[in-house]
């Protein structure tokens, strides 16, 4: 079998512990001892991300309080409602987006204006980082809901 052909992106190799053949992902660095059935997807986009964001909390949030209230009654709804109109003002020129984080973020990031710092994958919730990830630096999302309630999310690295 050594002129096993393998799928792009994988390489052959033997354990050195255990005398056996693996199969490495080069691009992810797994490895696995079936041999591959596909090519191995390379990675796109960066590795981390630097992100601020502004959170509105509801009543079916994870945790229904923050720094600012004590006890969130509001709907999701409501939230999302409340998410919408900081985004208004923001790409309206109204308002800057750390000086709402600071005022209105149920998060304790609103200290910093929002900013989270840099992060990987796998830190944040799913639909946090997916949108996250897919924004260029210097762009805002729409509205994101996970289950901390609804974001709004600002790239800034």
């Amino acid at each position: 079998m050594a002129d096993e052909q393998l799928p792009a992106g994988w390489e052959k190799r033997l354990s050195r512990s255990t005398g056996q053949h693996y199969y490495l992902n080069i691009y992810s660095k797994e490895s696995q001892w079936d041999p591959p059935d596909k090519p191995a997807e390379p990675n796109t986009g960066p590795e981390r991300v630097q992100a601020s964001h502004l959170l509105v909390k509801h009543k079916d949030s994870r945790r229904p309080s923050s720094w600012r209230e004590e006890n969130i009654t509001r709907s999701k709804e409501e939230a999302h409602d409340m998410i919408k109109a900081y985004r208004e003002q923001i790409t309206s020129g109204k308002a800057q987006f750390a000086e709402l984080a600071s005022k209105y973020s149920d998060c304790s990031s609103a200290k910093r204006g929002g900013d989270l710092g840099p992060f990987a994958r796998g830190a944040m919730q799913k639909p946090f980082e997916d949108a996250a990830f897919a924004l260029k630096v210097g762009d805002m999302s729409e509205a994101v809901f996970s289950d901390s309630g609804v974001h709004i999310i600002l790239r800034t690295a």
